[in-house]
């Protein structure tokens, strides 16, 4: 399994998951499909399945253009999102394969939109499996609870996500991880992880690559939000209840100009 990261418009990525026994490819939320298109070529693979992770059209907006331009393409959204394009609805714990070895789980991780789906990706043995969480879950941070509550996002970022194995990696749709580790110090200063995560982060965006992939571990030691069952968490936010602290914690993020 190779995952080669795509930045696109300012701030978003989208990923090709090469299955390589086979060459064939999916690609997670193909907004500019020229520029998909262009790096399918590159590395001789045939695109087979568009993965969307949610309806905002700087993630599905590409998807009826890709059709266009591959016709048998399969579009897999979440069954509630009304995804743009979409052929093939999904709903919680809908099983995918790629080629001969790749295995997709689709995920349900509402609160940023209703149907949002996250995917679970394995490979061969041995291979670290990776999860693509589009607008719930980013690097040090999550999405704004556009369309859900703290329970629903509490539910996904933290049972769902925050359940799979440490070691997996997580491609998420956005580059904000500066800005995210900053805030992240605002709620634990003395997290040393953290400090030592955005050094590294500043360093790499100063070199023009990108943050990504994290991992289930890094996350849990690192992202606030991702934290909230931590008695000392809830204690720095006043609150007394993982759901709680979640919720207070998105209200300080969306109010805070770093």
């Amino acid at each position: 399994m190779k995952i080669l990261p795509i930045p696109c418009l300012e701030d978003n990525y989208s990923y090709l998951i090469i299955e390589e026994n086979t060459k064939q490819a999916a690609v997670v939320d193909p907004v500019e499909p020229h520029k998909i298109l262009s790096v399918a070529q590159e590395n001789g693979v045939d695109l087979k399945l568009v993965l969307t992770t949610h309806h905002h059209w700087d993630h599905a907006g590409g998807n009826d253009k890709i059709k266009q331009l591959v016709p048998d393409i399969k579009i897999y959204g979440g069954s509630v999102d009304n995804v743009q394009g979409c052929t093939h609805k999904v709903e919680n714990g809908d099983k995918l394969s790629l080629g001969a070895d790749i295995n997709i789980l689709s995920l349900h991780t509402p609160c940023h939109t209703k149907g949002h789906i996250s995917y679970f990706v394995t490979g061969k043995e041995g291979e670290d499996p990776a999860v693509f969480t589009g607008d719930t879950l980013f690097i040090a941070g999550c999405g704004k609870f556009f369309e859900g509550t703290a329970e629903q996002m509490y539910q996904s970022l933290c049972v769902t996500l925050g359940s799979l194995p440490n070691p997996t990696q997580v491609y998420c749709g956005h580059e904000y991880t500066v800005k995210n580790l900053q805030f992240a110090l605002t709620i634990e200063p003395e997290n040393a992880k953290t400090s030592q995560k955005l050094t590294w982060a500043v360093q790499k965006r100063k070199e023009g690559l990108p943050t990504i992939p994290s991992s289930i571990k890094e996350e849990l030691e690192t992202n606030p939000f991702m934290r909230v069952d931590l008695p000392e968490v809830q204690g720095k936010v006043g609150c007394t209840s993982p759901v709680e602290a979640l919720r207070e914690i998105r209200q300080r993020k969306d109010n805070w100009r770093g």
